[in-house]
């Protein structure tokens, strides 16, 4: 069982097609892995209760947090993240756009954990948030239903010159 997020994503300030789903695993098989097949995101509680559970697994998967989960749930798994070669991506799931826990998480991770790969932004991403994560660390973005991601990638680049510290532009 999956759920397709977005059809479009925002990626290295480009737009992609958007393979990746959400893996919804079917309660009456128990835990399972989705396929090893590319594009499968899981959420992170299933990916730390089936950690071990695939070592000889070819194919990566995004990792799911919602941005009102606990962030230590996630940081204490950030230096098992780094090390491993099966995780594509970190993802914050927003659920609501005001919602600003998600924005710290994605700093710590960076700043005081390391991660230095993908960090995408999924859920209720509006057009005029985007630039604004980021600044915090967000590399990819999937917007809410009904968004226009060309609008999107271009207030990536509405600002030219900011007066706090942030990562790198990335529309480059």
């Amino acid at each position: 069982m999956s759920e397709h997020i977005s059809n479009k994503l925002i990626r290295n300030g480009q737009l992609e097609d958007n393979p990746w789903r959400l893996y919804q695993p079917d309660p009456a098989s128990g835990l399972a892995l989705p396929p090893d097949t590319p594009g499968w995101m899981i959420e992170l509680s299933l990916w730390k209760a089936l950690f071990h559970a695939q070592p000889e697994r070819k194919c990566s998967v995004g990792i799911v947090m919602p941005s009102d989960g606990d962030c230590n749930d996630l940081l204490l798994e950030a230096e098992a993240l780094r090390a491993r070669e099966d995780v594509a991506f970190i993802a914050i799931h927003f659920l609501q756009y005001g919602d600003g826990r998600g924005y710290s998480l994605a700093w710590m991770l960076r700043q005081e954990y390391g991660w230095r790969g993908e960090l995408r932004a999924v859920g209720d991403v509006l057009i005029d948030t985007v630039h604004y994560l980021a600044r915090c660390g967000f590399t990819s973005f999937v917007l809410k239903q009904g968004h226009d991601p060309e609008l999107a990638l271009e207030s990536l680049r509405a600002f030219s010159f900011h007066y706090q510290p942030g990562y790198p532009d990335p529309v480059t």
